[in-house]
């Protein structure tokens, strides 16, 4: 809204200081301070709401050091996370660009499947909250809707090889190598299916391509795999994230550092003389995306003031679910989606330990008669818990482990 407001004044008045709201990191700052501000001073008033109206956790004893000391800790702490992301979205970035709007109405979406199963846990004083099957729809019928978004509408496109190659410029040949650039954008924007495969020298993969077999005219089926690929990942990822909310500042710590790596991504990706330079996918309108992720890094920070251990809040399934979700959607929108097993890799091992457990054990009591298991407790992050290692120490090694992953998927922009 300011966006569009100060851009007004600055077109009809030219009021001095209008004009920054044009630049992208100026934007993007504003919303982190802004994000940073809702969480930290906001928060704790909300905080003591929660306290309030008895909105506490029920903890369920599996005989972790320190776990019933957590009995009681206001939850629904998400619904901070998701307005601190939501307001400075809607102040400082263009409303009009489909990113953003895809990205608001995600988080807002799966916030509300997360508010709705907390709210089931808490007030209905049902453990089990809202049936799995539930979530499972509610997160298919977003992916179908970002899908089909990203799929048919018009404004979401690509353009590749956008400025010819130049051996020297000079201040003379500035206007006209923007001039030069202006009209190959125009001729090479296209609409396309295509993705990033990291550390691939042609790094570049079009869905399409899996319905070749099918014979000429393929491409227009191509929604066929791609939506389907948009509920894989936005299902898996959403999960992921739900999974690692286990510990005090983990899923926050980690979704905030996931954040910092998807905007230097996206601020790549939506500028045409980095993407030319790095020699990867130029795709119009994403840098606008830069100010989201800004908004959710300083919510997830401003959480983690509140949320690191002991934690005086939880983010319960309102935060997890929306965190992961916007992370899915994002990295789709950037096509970077392939990158989700690295950048995201703490979310990955967290699944992945719950399906080997309860795969294992499943297989292992059909065949034995007795199921067996092959962690301790799963996640993972359980696992280590049982054998003795203090929460916070588990929390800052996965953060670490975490930084590490986002430094690969970033330098995988060179590493080919």
């Amino acid at each position: 809204m300011l966006y569009h407001l100060f851009s007004y004044l600055d077109s009809a008045f030219d009021i001095p200081g209008t004009g920054l709201f044009q630049y992208i990191s100026f934007r993007a700052g504003m919303a982190l301070i802004v994000s940073l501000f809702i969480s930290m001073i906001f928060g704790k008033k909300i905080i003591r709401y929660l306290q309030k109206q008895q909105v506490g956790e029920t903890v369920r004893n599996l005989g972790l050091e320190g776990q019933m000391q957590k009995q009681g800790t206001p939850t629904m702490g998400g619904v901070i996370i998701i307005a601190s992301i939501v307001i400075p979205a809607l102040l400082f970035a263009k409303l009009n660009n489909v990113y953003i709007i895809l990205l608001i109405f995600s988080a807002l979406w799966l916030g509300a499947i997360g508010f709705l199963d907390d709210y089931i846990k808490v007030f209905l004083k049902d453990k089990k909250g809202l049936h799995g099957k539930f979530k499972i729809i509610g997160q298919v019928g977003l992916g179908i809707i970002v899908g089909s978004v990203l799929y048919f509408n018009d404004s979401v496109v690509i353009r590749e090889n956008v400025v010819p190659e130049f051996s020297f410029i000079t201040t003379d040949a500035m206007l006209e190598m923007d001039a030069v650039r202006s009209n190959a954008a125009v001729k090479e924007t296209v609409k396309s299916t295509k993705t990033t495969i990291p550390f691939f020298k042609d790094n570049e993969f079009d869905y399409a391509v899996l319905l070749r077999s099918i014979g000429n005219g393929y491409e227009k089926w191509a929604f066929l795999v791609f939506i389907p690929f948009v509920i894989l990942i936005i299902t898996a990822v959403s999960n992921g994230a739900n999974m690692t909310d286990g510990l005090d500042g983990l899923a926050t710590g980690t979704s905030a550092i996931i954040g910092v790596a998807l905007g230097v991504l996206a601020y790549v990706s939506g500028n045409v003389i980095f993407s030319d330079y790095l020699n990867i996918m130029y795709i119009p309108n994403t840098g606008e995306m830069v100010i989201f992720i800004a908004a959710f890094v300083g919510a997830c920070v401003g959480f983690l003031w509140y949320n690191s251990y002991p934690a005086q809040v939880f983010m319960g399934d309102t935060g997890s679910l929306s965190l992961g979700g916007i992370i899915a959607v994002f990295a789709i929108c950037i096509r970077k989606e392939l990158l989700i097993p690295i950048m995201c890799g703490i979310f990955f091992v967290e699944s992945l330990s719950v399906m080997m457990q309860v795969g294992w054990f499943k297989f292992t009591r059909w065949r034995f008669g007795e199921g067996r298991r092959i962690f301790r407790m799963a996640p993972l992050h359980h696992h280590f818990q049982m054998m003795g290692y203090h929460e916070a120490k588990i929390v800052q090694r996965f953060l670490i482990v975490g930084i590490i992953l986002a430094v690969i998927s970033i330098i995988t922009l060179k590493v080919r």
